[in-house]
């Protein structure tokens, strides 16, 4: 029987079939997109705001994640324990629930921001993109990631990456923003860019990422040590290694990199540290760690935040990741484990020339980390990575949230006080 199958798969008929399958379900995927994106969702939003809008009501929206992730975490935490505002979330994990129920979740959400005062996001999102926002609705991104580091939004556009320019002006990500939050002013032109927002429209302010408030609160990094030594009671007395990469591909099949070799990283420095690995959350897949190698080496990604493995990371190698800015508040070493570095180029693309921007050695193997490591007490450049800290991270201060809240709320922030 296989073998008939495979036969027929060799045949025209066959090949005009699959062919015919995948046209039909392009052109019901861009109806699709089109009744949703420029019918249902406005529609619904149109309905709904017809009501006053609720001036204490605050509504965050994660596009991907299951719960409130940590670019929302300090400013939701507060927000929750010292005022007195009607809080909303929404979840409408993008890629990964199915079509119908994704839409009924976005639909909900529509419905609630509706009467909002304010809405917060920290992602892209073509569905809140897609709505005839309200004036009186203060909307805020928060953004996901600090500095500019890989091309994302317009920016994109037309590379491997991206959609072509048309479609992505056709149904924008990046629209209604009252205020986008930014790590530095140094990287103000590369979001106007990516979001397609002109300079005099002032939207993009250099106030600070709320996330990386918790850099500077020494509860927190010391119960980020707290739990590393529970998890892993190894890592006591030990120094570690960090391995945090982004992804490879597109968001919805998102790839982890499965070239690294834990095994020259055991032989080499077992002794005196221990390896974490933190991959993308986008990651579904992720490459297993060598059973032999477990008590040196150890997944951390559903198990501690990104921020509190940065906290207790004595070295942080990762690639094309935007992690590496909020990294440099520590002004500890980093490695860039970049081997496929003109293949991600010619995929996505930077904002600044990779050689030039990157504050530690750019590795294409694991034997030039493993010899960096070995010598680093040497080799390592701190004035590279605090020159890097000052350009790209000078308004997180650890008092981002705070000027947040007086940017967006004002006087509200006196009236709602508990």
């Amino acid at each position: 029987m296989s073998v008939i199958k495979e036969f027929l798969k060799k045949t025209f008929v066959y090949k005009w079939y699959r062919s015919w399958k995948k046209f039909k379900k392009k052109r019901i995927d861009k109806a699709y997109k089109y009744y949703t994106l420029k019918i249902l969702y406005p529609s619904t939003y149109r309905k709904y705001a017809k009501q006053p809008v609720k001036e204490n009501k605050i509504v965050f929206i994660e596009i991907r994640q299951p719960k409130i992730s940590n670019s929302f975490q300090v400013l939701y935490d507060d927000l929750k324990n010292n005022y007195q505002f009607d809080i909303h979330e929404h979840f409408l994990r993008t890629t990964f629930v199915p079509k119908k129920e994704h839409r009924e979740r976005c639909k909900a959400m529509i419905r609630d921001i509706a009467d909002a005062k304010y809405v917060f996001l920290n992602e892209a999102s073509n569905v809140v993109s897609s709505v005839p926002m309200r004036k009186e609705t203060i909307q805020t991104q928060l953004w996901h990631g600090c500095g500019a580091f890989k091309k994302f939004g317009m920016s994109t556009a037309d590379l491997i990456f991206g959609d072509n320019r048309k479609n992505m002006l056709k149904y924008p990500f990046n629209k209604n923003y009252t205020y986008v939050t930014v790590s530095s002013p140094e990287v103000v032109w590369a979001y106007e860019e990516a979001m397609n927002i002109k300079p005099e429209e002032n939207i993009i302010r250099p106030v600070g990422n709320s996330r990386t408030d918790v850099f500077f609160d020494e509860k927190f990094i010391q119960d980020a040590y707290d739990k590393l030594h529970t998890l892993m009671p190894q890592s006591k007395g030990k120094k570690v290694i960090l391995f945090a990469p982004t992804f490879r591909g597109r968001v919805a099949k998102a790839k982890s990199p499965d070239c690294f070799d834990v095994e020259q990283f055991y032989k080499a420095f077992s002794d005196d540290y221990v390896l974490i690995f933190k991959h993308h959350p986008l990651v579904r897949k992720r490459p297993e760690i060598p059973e032999e190698y477990r008590e040196f080496a150890v997944d951390f990604t559903d198990t501690m935040a990104i921020e509190e493995l940065l906290c207790v990371s004595d070295i942080c190698i990762s690639d094309y990741s935007s992690l590496v800015f909020e990294y440099s508040l520590f002004e500890r070493p980093m490695l860039f484990y970049a081997y496929d570095l003109d293949e991600y180029f010619d995929w996505r693309g930077f904002y600044y020339d990779y050689y030039e921007l990157a504050p530690g050695p750019i590795c294409t193997t694991n034997e030039e980390m493993v010899d960096y490591i070995k010598n680093i007490d040497t080799r390592f450049e701190k004035d590279k990575v605090v020159a890097f800290k000052e350009k790209f991270m000078s308004a997180c201060d650890g008092h981002a949230t705070e000027r947040i809240e007086k940017m967006v709320f004002g006087d509200a922030l006196k009236k709602y006080k508990k």
